[in-house]
């Protein structure tokens, strides 16, 4: 039975903030779902939603990209650009070794998403991807992880942040793949949290008649994540002092990248990011920018066309720069975030969200009929004391696989694969068979273990077979 001042009170408290309509089944539920409804309505965070609905329900804010002090952020080049900065370089790149040696950094990796706008029904890390062998982005990922662990002969210890939704099934997953061949000590699995989904009118909504609508809380929510599920403590017990961060959908990322750790703590940086040159003024990306001189994302949808379209007086793009959410952030500066009051700002975004209505009809929109709000991890960027960014070739290490077709899809990350591993081989001196329109003639895959990096190829130059047209070659 449920405790009637229980319920009273719940009543009450839904009824200050006009949202009685979660009890409108109540006659209706039996009582094990009553008990699992009052602790939903428990957990609601009211301090927290009625400004919610306030200033991002019942009107849209507005984006401070109007700011009088709006500039374009600068950066490190892809390669040094004078003989000071090429000595710093090679200074990073020492200290970057030594810290990955040392267990100093770990590897943080957002996947909560599903694969659905790749039509595949399932955690988006486990989609096949890689041109020849179809691995999988976790296995790409896991294989990379234990290559670098082999490499600086250290623990790059893994921790994968997943949600609600595909937390059974990534567990699942990895358990059945034996972890992909890494020690299971090593792997921190852990869900993100959730937020209640709302109408236009700041009524929160009902996925069933006695479950609340709710969705996972952006990729901003690892930093409460990584506390609460006790990845923090697992960290500062290792001595892991750095987390390398990326998300699922990009497979060419370079997870333990010396120049960019390097850089990073030479710097004394907090949180420092990867960037890619803009392919278009509009390009879905995020745009770095100073704002009061913090380094702050701003979103393409946010940047308004004459700054997009601003050019520099020597004709280059001034706001050139792209987010490719890679990042370096410290373990402490994410403790200094899990402080109490903290919370990165929220997102709303208009979506179709399945529900219920107060009829109990189930509705499943053609159009958004309600709000989800979600953080996003490079608002944290504005709270650093110190942030850099180091520009990186596109083909080398950025391939997002959001679509299953056209733009960043699977076709393009596929090709996108097959094109750095060939110039990889060309690289080192190997000859690759090419169509007329400069594409590779054959398929290739280069695993983690064969090479890392253009250098490793080099070094194995005497162990890759010459290549024919239409051959298909993978290197392990």
């Amino acid at each position: 039975m449920v405790d009637e001042r229980q319920f009273e009170q719940a009543r009450n408290e839904l009824s200050r903030h006009h949202q009685e309509h979660l009890l409108t089944f109540w006659p209706e539920l039996d009582s094990d779902p009553q008990k699992g409804l009052l602790e939903q309505i428990r957990d609601l965070d009211w301090e927290r939603i009625c400004p919610w609905v306030e200033t991002l329900i019942k009107r849209r804010p507005e984006h401070p990209v109007q700011h009088m002090d709006f500039k374009p952020a600068s950066s490190y080049s892809p390669q040094p650009r004078s003989e000071q900065e090429r000595q710093k370089y090679a200074q990073a790149i020492r200290l970057g070794h030594e810290l990955i040696s040392a267990g100093k950094v770990g590897g943080l990796l957002v996947a909560g998403g599903q694969g659905t706008r790749l039509g595949y029904d399932g955690p988006k890390g486990n989609y096949p991807i890689s041109p020849f062998r179809h691995k999988t982005l976790f296995q790409i990922f896991a294989e990379t992880i234990a290559a670098a662990s082999r490499r600086y002969g250290a623990t790059c210890p893994w921790y994968i942040m997943t949600s609600p939704m595909n937390h059974a099934e990534t567990v699942r997953i990895f358990e059945s793949n034996r972890f992909y061949g890494l020690d299971p000590r090593n792997i921190f699995l852990f869900q993100q949290g959730t937020l209640p989904n709302f109408d236009f009118e700041g009524r929160i909504l009902l996925a069933d008649k006695a479950e609340i609508a709710r969705s996972p809380d952006g990729h901003g929510g690892c930093i409460r994540a990584l506390q609460r599920s006790g990845a923090l403590a697992d960290m500062k017990e290792r001595g892991v002092e750095y987390l390398s961060y990326w998300q699922v959908d990009n497979p060419l990322v370079k997870l333990f990248d010396p120049l960019f750790i390097g850089l990073h703590a030479l710097d004394e940086a907090q949180m420092s990011s990867k960037a890619v040159v803009k392919n278009a003024p509009k390009e879905k990306v995020g745009n770095f920018c100073l704002v009061d001189d913090k380094m702050t994302v701003i979103e393409y949808s946010d940047l308004p066309d004459r700054l997009a379209k601003k050019h520099n007086p020597d004709g280059s793009p001034a706001f050139r720069l792209g987010s490719i959410a890679i990042h370096i952030i410290n373990r402490t500066f994410i403790e200094k975030l899990n402080t109490e009051g903290f919370s990165l700002p929220l997102h709303r975004a208009d979506k179709k969200i399945k529900c219920i209505d107060l009829q109990g009809n189930y509705i499943d929109p053609q159009e958004p009929n309600g709000i989800k709000l979600e953080s996003f991890i490079f608002d944290a960027l504005p709270m650093t004391e110190r942030s850099v960014i180091l520009e990186i070739e596109r083909g080398e290490q950025f391939a997002p696989t959001k679509n299953a077709t056209g733009p960043d899809s699977v076709e393009t990350t596929c090709r996108m694969m097959l094109d750095r591993a060939a110039n990889w081989l060309e690289s080192a001196g190997v000859k690759v068979p090419r169509r007329e329109d400069g594409s590779p003639d054959c398929v290739l895959e280069i695993a983690p273990s064969f090479a890392l990096d253009p250098e490793d190829i080099k070094a194995k130059r005497d162990k890759i077979p010459t290549i024919q047209p239409g051959d298909k070659l993978y290197l392990a």
